[in-house]
């Protein structure tokens, strides 16, 4: 029996019903579910901010979604060389990557050893950026530089 492995890749930085229905859609999709947690340093050099959760944490979290089998640092910037890792047969991404530079690249770089580009519907009502942003605008942000975030350092 063959068995069909995914990767679904994210920052799933304060997890929220869109990280959860990413992973829940990949996982009917694959026999096994591989979900990259991208680190610290790498979100921060995509998007120009550190995530709010520290990466050990993230994994923590990640790795108890029912739908995950196993949890993946993400750590390359090219997700091409994540796969030379994993040899995933499967890669899920929301669907604002569709037909966008970043997406044609996925799927150039993805069709070139065979793996499928599956996409999900990106839950727009909710997402990370739009928490971080209402956690701002409240006064409720907390310094970066929080003990454990130190930790990360050593």
């Amino acid at each position: 029996m063959v068995t069909v492995v995914g990767y679904a890749p994210g920052v799933y930085d304060l997890f929220h019903v869109g990280h959860l229905n990413v992973l829940k859609h990949a996982r009917a999709h694959c026999d096994h579910l591989i979900a990259g947690v991208v680190s610290d340093e790498m979100c921060e050099r995509v998007k120009g901010t550190r995530p709010f959760i520290c990466l050990a944490e993230r994994l923590e979290i990640v790795r108890h979604i029912d739908y995950v089998d196993s949890v993946h640092a993400e750590t390359l910037p090219e997700k091409l060389d994540t796969w030379r890792l994993l040899h995933f047969d499967r890669i899920f991404k929301g669907d604002d990557w569709r037909g966008t530079p970043k997406g044609d690249k996925l799927e150039r770089d993805f069709a070139s050893v065979g793996v499928e580009v599956v996409y999900f519907p990106y839950t727009v009502h909710t997402s990370s950026t739009r928490l971080r942003q209402a956690l701002i605008r409240l006064g409720d942000e907390v310094e970066l530089s929080r003990p454990w975030r130190e930790l990360d350092r050593i």
